[in-house]
């Protein structure tokens, strides 16, 4: 018996895929490639333009007022780590990189997680899919985004979106599924309109299981940071690769670290952000 006639190659399938889309879709792809680089370039510019010090001061004055005093003190000690640390460069690019990432992702997962609260069939259609992106190694995703947007930070980006779409798409699809039912009967009840109960009743009930997918997206986001690096991203992951590839333990633990400090620094500021709003609309309902 040929073996050969048994073995299955998904690549033999997908490659031609992927190239017919390269060689018709090239002008939609080369606009999403500007696209993405001119928000990269405009949130770097904003970042790296000014002098280091006054985007931390910044920030801080943006994180108080925003999350509270606790967040603004972390928000300074995670932005003075990476500028003690020599990397301020390479952590704004990464920050760039992953707040574009993490902002695309969750526009994608949060209204197709309700839809998969909302209809049991089509949560059962692409659990398949999320099962798949989770579990293919990360930087096999990398490979066909190279392909069709070249070598940059535009196939990091898309990897990243891929990899942060299902955390956070599952978490949303139980934090809604979580929302105790006579709540929504009492909404139904007083005649409120759907509109009202989603923004009202179901999202203020199913924000600390939303925080939980939000802070899943952003720490994976940054996993895939040192990844991307591998491609020309730039950034922090660019500094853990070469650490790697030079045997350079500290530069390495610099970045690694630095890459903790933007993820606690992201995670504080997107947790104090919802839930002082949260508290705020509260307050204003009584």
């Amino acid at each position: 018996m040929n073996l050969d006639l048994l073995r299955f190659s998904p690549g033999a399938y997908l490659a031609p895929v992927v190239d017919w889309l390269n060689r018709n879709f090239h002008p939609f792809f080369d606009a999403v490639t500007k696209f993405i680089e001119a928000v990269l370039g405009g949130i770097e510019a904003a970042l790296l333009y000014p002098p280091p010090y006054a985007v931390i001061v910044a920030a801080v004055l943006l994180a108080a007022f925003i999350a509270g005093t606790r967040v603004a003190v972390v928000t300074a000690l995670a932005l003075a780590f990476c500028l003690l640390v020599g990397l301020w460069t390479a952590s704004m690019q990464t920050l760039a990189l992953v707040t574009v990432a993490v902002t695309i992702s969750v526009f994608i997962a949060f209204p197709l997680g309700i839809l998969a609260s909302r209809y049991r069939n089509f949560e059962a259609s692409i659990r398949p899919l999320l099962d798949m992106m989770q579990t293919v190694p990360p930087w096999v995703y990398l490979i066909p985004a190279v392909i069709i947007f070249s070598l940059g930070r535009v196939p990091a980006i898309i990897a990243t979106i891929i990899y942060g779409i299902p955390p956070m798409l599952r978490l949303t699809t139980l934090a809604f599924n979580q929302v105790p039912k006579n709540f929504l009967e009492l909404g139904h009840a007083t005649g409120a309109s759907p509109r009202s109960i989603l923004f009202k009743i179901e999202i203020p009930a199913a924000t600390p299981t939303l925080l939980v997918g939000l802070n899943q997206c952003i720490l994976l986001s940054l996993a895939m940071v040192v990844l991307a690096g591998l491609v020309g991203a730039g950034g922090l992951g660019a500094e853990v690769t070469r650490g790697l590839t030079r045997m350079e333990m500290g530069l390495g633990l610099r970045a690694g670290l630095a890459i903790v400090a933007i993820a606690i620094l992201l995670d504080r500021l997107s947790r104090g952000a919802v839930q002082r709003g949260q508290g705020t609309g509260a307050a204003k309902a009584t």
